[in-house]
């Protein structure tokens, strides 16, 4: 057994530019190792499982055994070194699950341990195949090029590992501009490289309706954008299946009843404030405005209708119903809202908005799911919803706090720290001022935030589920898709996985201490597909801490 100096040795390994590619990221757990080479032995290197019947392993083992052969990863911090001297050979990886049980929810252990040794098999023991994915994506971290060679240069190595939030997402907009599969599909490879768990696909919104649809099919025909930007059903079963071989979740959100005026492309009848123009900014918070009538009995069925359909498409137990941002001044002029409530005194278009969501709140329980929704349908219509319901946090880092005192589970998404569409000036045309969101929010501020801030009782910590950083697409598409997200994505994986606090030294987590660490994966990512943005210039990756700014006096 190998000393546990847990944290404190990795902390010490990456102190030094030679031994940062010992680092993993996200930083796991518990994270012992040595000081001595050892070769992968390419031309016959396996990784076996013992397990087959596992869908999940099975992919992942021929997924991680062409990474191996093929990667030939050399860290920019080792560019002028020699020789390493290897200890021997590694020739097998041996994957070790305790159930081959594939069903990926909140409550699926993801953790697993990994040993490699000096000489001979490494292993990965994992209770669930999706604990076995993430320990495949930590090994195949640990091999980079030296001379010629595939090494893992610290060995031996024992790491004990597991996330420190459930939830762990990127929430993807592909209504208001289209990304095709093949971009969705590097999103969710990049995503596994960084141990996220959750693709929170905002399919739809106010722009278009690009997903097709079998029981109103004019929604598609009407609102997509064009033929070739819509999803079909066998498309989006491509991706949820490529998503769970990668240990991911699909959640869908079809935000309803605001920001929903492509609805009335295809059945204006059940909408309120149409496209008013051009005051659109009165009845919505951008345009075009509209949203589904909530008086009349036809959009509630027709929400139903939406539900009951993609509820049994996407197979994800949380079902996201939207909620944010709604106009009440597009409800209280629309003369059908105002005949009900003047026809049923005590109604208001407050009640309506409670009795809307209430309703909706208990179909999707109907169908066996989780309904997620955002804070605005709670917080703003002084509306009690059942626990079993998820909020998403995101007006200010306050609602986390404010949330959690309700009772209610969380995941964290403020804006001031994890929308990362900010900072590119406003997409309205005639306005030169700055986005409502900007600044930019670089990796330091994403990494710095900690979703636990002020939040000390341990039963309300655990309603904290995790954090998703979102991606809204009003100046975003497939084109811009790898370097918005990354690598400002992985810093905030990190702090999912790892959490904020260093365990090795109790405190939060060392920004000049981290910024190695990042550049170094970001190249990695780039050296696999994903076109990350840099993070310094390469005069700063090649002299580590020689770039942070000094200490006063």
């Amino acid at each position: 057994m190998w000393p546990q100096h847990a944290l404190a040795t990795l902390a010490v390994a990456l102190a030094t530019a030679g031994r940062a590619a010992a680092g993993v990221w996200p930083v796991p757990a518990t994270y012992d190792i040595g000081s001595i080479a050892v070769e992968i032995k390419r031309s016959d290197f396996m990784i076996k499982s013992n397990v087959t019947s596992s869908s999940v392993i099975n992919a992942a083992v021929e997924r991680y055994q062409y990474l191996i052969e093929h990667e030939y990863f050399a860290s920019p911090y080792n560019f002028n070194e020699d020789a390493l001297k290897t200890s021997g050979f590694l020739y097998a990886l041996q994957v070790n699950v305790q159930s081959a049980q594939d069903v990926f929810d909140l409550e699926t252990d993801e953790s697993y341990t990994l040993d490699v040794p000096l000489e001979g098999k490494a292993v990965i023991n994992a209770v669930t195949p999706f604990g076995a994915v993430r320990g495949l994506e930590t090994f195949s971290q640990l091999i980079s090029a030296n001379s010629g060679r595939k090494i893992v240069r610290d060995a031996p190595v024992k790491i004990v590992d597991a996330p420190k939030f459930p939830h762990r997402g990127i929430l993807l907009d592909t209504s208001r501009n289209f990304y095709h599969v093949d971009s969705i599909l590097r999103t969710l490879d990049a995503m596994a490289y960084n141990k996220l768990n959750v693709l929170h696909w905002h399919i739809v919104d106010a722009f278009s309706w690009p997903v097709e649809s079998k029981v109103h099919p004019e929604l598609t025909e009407k609102g997509a954008y064009s033929l070739d930007m819509r999803y079909s059903y066998e498309e989006i079963k491509k991706i949820i299946n490529y998503a769970k071989n990668r240990a991911i979740r699909v959640m869908p959100e079809f935000d309803m009843p605001g920001h929903t005026f492509v609805v009335g492309e295809a059945h204006p009848e059940i909408m309120s404030c149409l496209n008013k123009q051009p005051n659109w900014d009165k009845y919505a918070a951008e345009p075009p405005s509209g949203q589904l009538n909530i008086a009349d009995p036809r959009a509630m069925t027709f929400a139903f209708d939406v539900i009951a359909e993609y509820s049994r498409l996407f197979v994800d137990l949380g079902f996201h119903l939207g909620g944010s941002s709604l106009n009440l001044d597009c409800w209280r002029e629309d003369p059908i809202i105002d005949i009900y409530t003047r026809e049923h005194p005590g109604e208001s278009v407050e009640s309506l908005v409670r009795g809307w969501f209430m309703q909706m709140f208990k179909k999707v329980g109907e169908l066996g799911k989780i309904p997620f929704a955002w804070e605005d349908s709670v917080l703003n219509f002084n509306y009690t919803a059942k626990n079993t319901t998820i909020l998403q946090a995101w007006v200010n880092e306050d609602s986390v706090t404010k949330l959690v005192d309700r009772g209610y589970r969380v995941v964290a998404s403020p804006w001031d720290r994890y929308y990362l569409d900010c900072g590119h000036g406003s997409w309205v045309s005639n306005f030169d001022g700055g986005s409502w969101c900007d600044p930019f929010k670089d990796w330091k501020r994403i990494y710095s935030y900690n979703p636990l801030t002020n939040i000390t009782d341990p039963a309300k910590q655990k309603l904290v589920l995790g954090g998703e950083v979102a991606l809204w697409s009003a100046q975003s598409d497939e084109t811009t898709v790898d370097r918005y997200l990354w690598p400002r994505a992985a810093a905030f994986a990190e702090i999912m996985w790892s959490g904020s606090i260093d365990p090795s030294t109790n405190a939060t987590r060392d920004l000049v201490k981290t910024a190695p660490r990042l550049t170094e994966h970001r190249f990695r990512m780039v050296a696999r597909g994903i076109m990350a943005e840099p993070v310094q210039p390469l005069w700063c990756i090649r002299h580590p801490e020689s770039c942070s700014r000094p200490s006063p006096p």
